[in-house]
């Protein structure tokens, strides 16, 4: 190589491997194991996950005496119906069926341009309220942030609760597609459970997380505020904590 070309093509070869360095952080759609890359646009497939079913019955309001598992499909299904036709929806149980938390990873990764919102409601202290988001790839930080603003704004109420949380659990760091993990409110709480049993606040809550998911779709990340940074952490398994 002439002398006089070395100035030029060592500092391009450093770009290059830079570059190479980041796998997918150019690419919103498709698989990527890790997820180090910009949030998903243009997608079209939705699974929409509802959380517990059949012998887990998850959380149970005392004041209503409602189960979780029924409020979450009751969700899975309203947010279908507020997205529409525009997408193809696929739900992870359409019944009172108990799935996995493995198997629930596995059948998300049958998809690739897809992603995976997985509806959950929340118990705790009773003081506490509110909808709550939680996250963990790179490429769900952008949904993430739509998913948990929409929530709050349908939301009458907020009292220390959690808010945007990245948190490595199986439905948000095993699959192989963005994916996220909401809370629509805490049944422990006296008010929101009875706010929660009300089917026309359902409705605004499938309303305002069917306008999060379409606005990702349209948008991207924008608007969403800075990428978080890669976290190489292994996938995470049943006995890492309680899910």
């Amino acid at each position: 190589m002439p002398p006089s070309l070395k100035p030029l093509v060592f500092p391009l070869l450093a770009m290059l491997l830079a570059s190479c360095a980041a796998p997918g952080i150019r690419s919103s759609s498709g698989r990527d194991e890790w997820g180090h890359r910009a949030g998903p646009r243009g997608f079209k497939t939705v699974i929409i996950d509802a959380g517990h079913g059949g012998s887990d019955p998850g959380a149970v309001s005392r004041h209503t005496r409602q189960l979780e598992k029924d409020l979450t499909l009751d969700m899975a299904k309203r947010i279908r119906a507020e997205l529409g036709g525009g997408f193809r929806c696929i739900l992870m149980r359409s019944d009172d069926t108990f799935i996995d938390l493995d198997e629930r990873v596995a059948r998300a990764k049958r998809h690739g341009d897809a992603i995976l919102i997985s509806m959950h409601f929340n118990s705790g202290p009773a003081h506490v309220r509110g909808p709550e988001t939680y996250y963990w790839r790179v490429d769900s930080h952008g949904l993430a942030v739509r998913l948990q603003r929409a929530m709050t704004a349908a939301s009458p109420a907020e009292s220390s609760n959690r808010g945007l949380v990245r948190r490595r659990l199986r439905l948000t760091r095993n699959p192989e597609i963005p994916c996220v993990l909401i809370e629509g409110g805490y049944l422990s709480h006296s008010a929101e459970s009875q706010l929660i049993a009300n089917p026309a606040y359902r409705r605004k809550l499938a309303s305002a997380i069917a306008s999060a998911i379409r606005g990702q779709s349209a948008d991207g990340d924008a608007g969403t505020g800075p990428l978080p940074r890669p976290l190489h952490e292994p996938p995470s398994r049943p006995s890492d904590t309680r899910e």
